[in-house]
This record gives structure tokens, sequence and C-alpha cells, in this order.
């Protein structure tokens, strides 16, 4: 018995030694089994999905706009998990530095909002990538306009996404005109400054408030330009003659006299015309929102009428921004960059922008939405700015002389010529013959190594 039961023992024990065993290869199976599964996760941990960052610099945006930008951003990072955006604004007086040091540092950011005479400059120097092939998906057309396209274009390169402009209509006020007879649009300059006069002669109140200060602007509009061949060239008898139809208009009372050679005029135009003391006011639309909340009267008797193209068939009042791409940023980086650069600058999200911030879209389709489009019967002023300014935006340009280091200083003493020749003290001819001299002689010396 005792034999049987040491056999019985020792038979359990091989039993649960066999048991034990199967158990162990059976663990060591499942184990593998799960290790395997587990591998392409193990593996997921340990190589993350690649996240891009884009980094976007704006222009003295804050705090007005972080909402949107804030919105904006989530909504884009939604769509896109493999995208990381961050948004940075500067002020825009030390935005220029920021951006060459870090371009010089090799750290750009991927995209930097820029106006168009900085764009020109940067690009000029090297430091900004073309984007010619990157405004639209492949096969498609970009949907900027003509004209914001051509504003970014230098070298036969684009070096841009556009964002947004202006561009200036002219509110007149119904009851001086009406007292003046005049009824339609000025067609050209020329009818313009006429119609100033009209209206001072019969009503004794001034007409047109031009920015003679940026004298330099109004000239290109006109297609006269400043500089030809590194030469100054503003005393051509085109330049002194529409110099003496200005001078004319001023000895007529045609024009505001106050601040009317200040850099910036718009502040005592836009009393003047608060105060019913002055026929046309050319501005952008949105200042035409000050009319209605601090003169609802004036506002009443507000009509519309578009600011006259020059010769060169550009509209006044363009200066638009727009986004660029710094130089050293990757090449592999591009396609990101730029399909981020079309959705910030896309027509939606350029419309919801341009109605935040009372200026104007760039894109085809914003300018067609009914917003711009479609007026209402009862549309004050301002709606209907919109409209004209809406056919405007076609053909706004943002005008400027490139390429001339001080260029200030240039202009000071160009505005201070034409001041003497529009105000009589001093002949136009002579007096931008002075000017052309003091200009060739300053940029004769900057060529000169």
């Amino acid at each position: 018995m005792r034999t049987r039961a040491i056999f019985f023992e020792k038979s359990g024990s091989i039993f649960l030694l066999q048991r034990r065993t199967e158990l162990r290869r059976w663990a060591a199976t499942v184990f593998a089994l799960i290790l395997l599964l587990c591998l392409p996760l193990a593996n997921a941990a340990a190589k993350p999905q690649t996240v891009q960052k884009i980094t976007f610099w704006t222009m003295s945006l804050k705090p007005k706009f972080i909402p949107y930008f804030q919105q904006l951003v989530r909504r884009y990072q939604q769509r896109h998990p493999d995208i990381e955006l961050e948004w940075v604004d500067f002020p825009w007086d030390i935005l220029q530095l920021k951006l060459i040091t870090a371009i010089a540092a090799g750290t750009p950011p991927s995209l930097v909002n820029l106006s168009v005479p900085w764009a020109e400059e940067m690009a000029r120097d090297g430091l900004l990538e073309p984007v010619d092939a990157l405004l639209a998906e492949p096969g498609q057309t970009p949907d900027y306009t003509v004209a914001a396209l051509a504003d970014l274009r230098f070298h036969g390169h684009v070096y841009g996404f556009p964002h947004y402009s202006n561009v200036n209509v002219i509110a007149y006020n119904r009851q001086i005109l009406d007292a003046a007879g005049i009824h339609a649009p000025a067609r050209n300059m020329d009818e313009l400054l006429a119609q100033a006069v009209q209206i001072a002669a019969r009503t004794g109140k001034p007409g047109y408030a031009p920015a003679l200060g940026k004298i330099d602007g109004f000239f290109l509009q006109q297609g006269l330009p400043l500089i030809r061949d590194g030469r100054a060239v503003f005393n051509s008898p085109a330049h002194v003659a529409l110099i003496r139809k200005l001078a004319a208009t001023y000895r007529a009372q045609g024009f505001l006299k106050d601040k009317l050679f200040a850099e910036d005029n718009f502040p005592a135009v836009v009393d003047a015309y608060l105060g019913g003391r002055l026929g046309m006011m050319v501005s952008a639309p949105t200042a035409l929102r000050r009319v209605q909340t601090d003169a609802p009267a004036i506002y009443a008797q507000t009509g519309i009428f578009p600011m006259p193209a020059g010769p060169t068939g550009i509209n006044d009042g363009g200066w638009m921004f727009h986004f660029a791409i710094p130089q050293g940023v990757k090449k592999n980086e591009l396609p990101a960059i730029a399909a981020f650069a079309r959705y910030l600058t896309g027509d939606a999200n350029q419309l919801a922008f341009a109605r935040l911030a009372g200026v104007m879209p760039t894109t085809q389709q914003a300018l067609a939405d009914p917003y711009f489009r479609q007026i209402p019967a009862n549309a004050g002023a301002a709606e209907q700015a919109l409209a004209v300014a809406a056919q405007s935006m076609q053909s706004s340009r943002s005008l400027y002389v490139a390429g001339i280091d001080d260029y200030d200083e240039l202009r000071r003493f160009l505005v201070k010529a034409v001041e003497a020749a529009v105000t009589g003290r001093a002949d136009p001819q002579q007096a931008l013959d002075e000017a052309v001299a003091i200009w060739n002689k300053k940029l004769q010396k900057a060529r000169q190594p």
C-alpha cells in the first residue's frame, strides 16, 4: 500500500509537473501573441506621429483680434491634427527688426505679416521666398484679385499671399452738392478739381481735401513717376501742369486748407465733414461709421461716389498687407505652410476679418459676397460705400517709391516744394526744379561706394 501510495504520489507529481509545463507553454504562447499584437502600438508610442509646427507673425493685431485668431487656429488644428500652430503678434515698429534678426539666426517664422513696401525691400535683399507655385492647389487658379497679386510681384515673382487692403470712395454732402448743381461723379482728376471749384463758388465751402502731404502717391496714381533710371524726374511738363491745376484750385478756395500739407490730414478732413464744412470727403468706407455715430444728421444726407481712377487705372487708397514666407524656412515644410497660408487668406477668413476690421478683402469670392454686393433698399452711406469700394478693389494698388534709402527725408523736400508752389509762394517749375536737384544730389551720393 505504501508503495502504491508512493506511486500515486509520484504519479500525481508527474501530472502536476506536466500541467505546469503545459500552463507555462500556454502562457508563453499567449504572451508572445500579446507582444506581437502590442508591438505596433509600442512602436507608435516610441515613434509618435510627426507634427509640423507653423509659426505665423502678425503686426499690431492684439488685443482686438485675439478671439478671431484663436478661433481660426482652433478650427485649423482640429482639421489638421498633424499641424501645430503658434500665433505671435508684434508691434509694427519692431516686427521688421525681429524678423531680420530671426532670419539671420536661422530661426525665421513660417509666415509673417508685412506691408507691400517692406516686402519689396526684403525680396530685393533675398530675405523672402517666392510663392508663385504655392498660391493655389495644383491645377487651380489663385482667387486673389489681379491688383493684389500685382502689388506683390517683384522682378517677375510673387512674394506673398494677399490678405487685406482698402480703397477710397467719395462721401459727399447732398445738401452742399445740390446747392452747387453737382449730381454726377467726377470721371477723372480734372473733373474732380473742377467740382471742388464749383462747390466753393456756389456755396462758399471747400469741395475737396486731397492729401498733398502724400503728393508722391498723388503723382503715381496720375501716372507721373518720381524717379526714372535712378534720377528724379518730377519736374517734367506733366508734373508741373498738375501742380499748376492744384494751385488754381487752391486760389479758388476749392481745397480745405486745414492741414492740407500734413503727412496725415485725415483728422482735419473728417472733422470738417462732420461739421458740414466740406462738400466731399475722400476716405475708406470704414470712416462712414464715425460719421454715422458722431453726426447722424450729416450721415443722413451723405451719398457715395467712386473715387476716379487715374490714367493708370489705379484706384486710390490701397495699402495692402499680406503673409510672406521668409528665407530659411525648410523646403520640405513649404507645402504645409502654403496650405495654411491659403486657408488664412482664403475668401471665408478674409470676409470674416474684413467685416471685423472694417477693411476690404483681396479675394474675388469675398468681394462678390452679398455683404458687399446686395445693398438693402434703405441702405445708408456705409453700406453704399462698401458696394462702391468692392468694385474699385479690382484696381486698388499700394503706391510707393521703392529702393530709396532715407526716402522720408526726400519726400519732405518734395512736399515743401509742392506747398510753396500750390500756395503761390513759388513758381511751380522753379520749386520742382529745386527739389529735383536736391533729390539727384542725394541719390548720386547714395550710389557712391
